[in-house]
């Protein structure tokens, strides 16, 4: 997958929140502000303040304006990964974001798929924003009309492994077989053999279903033998505080209890932290003694809808704390050369598969209202 972008850089954390009204609470406000109050509530950086005007984002409506003239209406939120194995909501407008890499936002539609690279390559159906690795979509183009693959791979492998292969055939191939290597980049070594690609396909395709959890029209995924966790107890109106018992295998927020939550979901770690830890302090940011500004705008009950996302975060942990052994174990046996690749073209890949296609299939609107050109 030659071409990669560096992560969304927001600038700002209050862009971005676990709902979508929250957002909208944040945005009357700053529209409200005026001078100091307003500069303050923005938290201006070098590139973005309240009186500078950005481009609208491709495939979104915003003024161009500085903010601090022309807010517009507020954008209807978009639903982005925020976190590892955390979907949040947040403002589609350039003004308000530091580096919004709108290279990103022109392939972003219903058959684009994101991987983030980091010690676990994460895939994800919603456009990453935030503190998490490089990004490389897995199609150059809107509607998946070109594969961000090296040129010639697909008939390469086609032929090798005696039949048709498809972008999302490789991407599960790489959930399946790749590893991070020394140079903070994941390796991806490619089998020799027919039926180790076949069984790292079927390994893949397991993975990426239970990374999707349901997107793109897809199945929620479900826990085996009929086990789902479910609210045991209702939570409060606002819980205070996360535990987990291992014995009963219950999960308490505050007076409320979910289970049965499998220990390997409650223990399931990214860069030393617990998933779940920190997906309940992400809901819970806006109420600590800390939070100041917009920031400390969140709602006062806890909503339905995070009950509903936790139920399903804690299944996908689970599935995949056990299919982690089994990663782990796969190898690939023996693997295509270089020397290979490089023979029949693949190596290195072209430096125009390196960079974004030039996609404008639509007007994109500049600052001030101009029309972009590309």
């Amino acid at each position: 997958m030659p071409w990669a972008v560096d992560a969304l850089r927001l600038g700002r954390d209050w862009v971005a929140a676990p709902e979508p009204a929250t957002l909208r609470a944040r945005w009357a406000a700053l529209a409200g502000a005026e001078g100091a109050e307003q500069e303050q509530l923005f938290r201006p950086s070098r590139t973005r303040t309240p009186a500078a005007g950005a481009a609208a984002l491709p495939g979104q409506r915003s003024a161009t304006a500085g903010f601090a003239d022309t807010p517009g209406a507020c954008p209807e939120p978009v639903r982005v990964l925020r976190a590892c194995f955390d979907e949040q909501w947040l403002l589609p407008d350039q003004r308000l974001i530091n580096t919004a890499r709108p290279e990103l936002w022109r392939v972003r539609d219903e058959h684009q798929l994101f991987t983030v690279e980091g010690p676990q390559l994460l895939v994800t159906a919603h456009l990453p924003a935030g503190r998490l690795g490089r990004i490389r979509p897995l199609h150059r183009r809107p509607g998946g009309a070109e594969p961000n693959l090296t040129p010639g791979l697909l008939p390469l492998l086609g032929g090798r492994y005696g039949g048709w292969v498809t972008p999302e055939d490789v991407l599960c191939w790489i959930l399946a077989a790749g590893r991070p290597g020394p140079r903070g980049t994941y390796e991806v070594p490619l089998a020799a053999d027919p039926e180790r690609w076949r069984a790292g396909l079927e390994l893949g395709h397991r993975l990426l279903t239970v990374q999707l959890r349901g997107a793109r029209g897809g199945e929620p995924p479900r826990l085996p033998g009929g086990r789902r966790p479910y609210v045991r107890s209702a939570l409060p109106a606002w819980p205070h505080g996360l535990s987990y018992d291992p014995e009963t295998e219950t999960l308490s927020l505050g007076a409320g209890t979910v289970s049965p939550v499998p220990r390997g979901a409650w223990e399931y770690e990214v860069n030393g932290a617990r998933v779940l830890e920190a997906w309940f302090a992400a809901r819970t940011a806006h109420r600590a003694p800390d939070a100041e500004g917009l920031e400390a705008l969140g709602p006062a009950e806890w909503p339905q809808a995070w009950t509903s996302e936790l139920l399903t975060l804690v299944t996908t942990l689970a599935l995949l704390a056990d299919l982690t052994p089994e990663r782990a174990a796969f190898t690939t046996g023996p693997q295509l050369s270089a020397a290979e690749l490089r023979a029949a073209g693949l190596l290195p890949a072209p430096r125009w598969a390196r960079r974004p296609a030039s996609v404008l299939d639509h007007q994109e609107e500049g600052p001030g209202g101009q029309f972009a050109l590309l």
